[in-house]
């Protein structure tokens, strides 16, 4: 954690000068349909933020060709919602980028931002996850995810689309940094000792040390960690399960309900799948992102890694 707050010191000072609102997100669902959005998306104050990229078969070519209308577009993999530090990708970039990138898109303090990726898999509706945990660190709580993405809006005829591109006016967007929500190495390292949960959110493969990201210097998981694979916590059409098969999946590998956890996966993106899950959906807050994830975690020599595969 000391890293996070050296990182983001001057953001977390500012957050603690900010009253934050008595109302600042009570009337906002972690998850909404289509049909929510056909009746008040085109509404002032939300803003539709489409984040399909190659990894659900989007683009901004493909934005152009059909998206919600009034939606705003910036693609997940390549716009700055992530970089890489200490040689190390995927990681939350300093707080003026983003605040800079998310004023840029026509959002402000006040808006209800609607993330949008195009609900193919798992792994595209990560992109949905990871943005919105990304508003959450910066203390954005009017923030919801469209179930299934595009895909889910589109299987309806009576959802209205729009073509071309869209050139949003630029707005003021001050971040209000959260570190709670953050893990680094250090706080993995303390957790192990107190008993929190580790969630590798990556597939049963990569968990047992059978394969390995590319990036990645040594195969395996963090010791003591349970598996939950990403595939786990969306349907085949990109929609979440419920709260109660969470609760069993969870239960599946030991892990309480309101036992404080880490989630983590290669590099933060599947881990936001996890976070959602046990912190909006399931509505438990005492859980963390581990941001550096394995590539992290196994770029360091001395940090013990348990491999029961057989990639080194």
């Amino acid at each position: 954690m000391a890293r996070v707050l050296l990182r983001y010191g001057a953001a977390f000072l500012a957050m603690v000068a900010v009253a934050l609102g008595p109302a600042l997100a009570a009337e906002v669902s972690p998850l909404v349909d289509a049909a929510w959005v056909r009746g008040k998306g085109a509404k002032a104050g939300v803003v539709i933020l489409d984040v399909r990229n190659k990894l659900g078969g989007g683009s901004e070519a493909v934005f152009r060709q059909g998206h919600i209308p009034g939606a705003v577009y910036s693609d997940y993999l390549s716009a700055g919602w992530r970089t890489k530090v200490d040689n190390v990708p995927g990681q939350l970039p300093p707080v003026s980028n983003l605040e800079a990138l998310i004023g840029g898109l026509g959002i402000d303090n006040d808006s209800h931002v609607v993330v949008v990726s195009g609900g193919t898999s798992a792994l595209d509706m990560g992109s949905a996850t990871r943005v919105y945990w990304t508003f959450k660190v910066l203390g954005h709580d009017k923030v919801s995810i469209l179930d299934g993405g595009y895909r889910a809006y589109v299987a309806d005829p009576k959802n209205p689309v729009e073509m071309g591109p869209v050139s949003p006016k630029a707005k003021r967007f001050t971040a209000h940094f959260r570190p709670g929500m953050v893990a680094d190495r250090d706080a993995v390292q303390a957790a192990q000792k107190a008993g929190v949960a580790l969630i590798d959110m990556r597939p049963p493969e990569q968990y047992r040390g059978e394969q390995k990201h590319g990036m990645a210097k040594r195969a395996g998981t963090i010791p003591g960690a349970v598996n939950v694979p990403e595939s786990q916590i969306t349907t085949a059409d990109g929609k979440f399960v419920d709260a109660k098969r969470l609760g069993e999946i969870l239960a599946a590998v030991g892990v309480e309900p309101d036992q404080d956890a880490i989630t983590f996966c290669n590099t933060g993106h599947w881990a936001s799948l996890g976070w959602f899950a046990k912190s909006e959906i399931l509505d438990r807050k005492n859980v963390k992102l581990y941001d550096g994830s394995m590539v992290d975690w196994a770029a360091q020599g001395d940090l013990p890694i348990e491999n029961k595969g057989r990639v080194q």
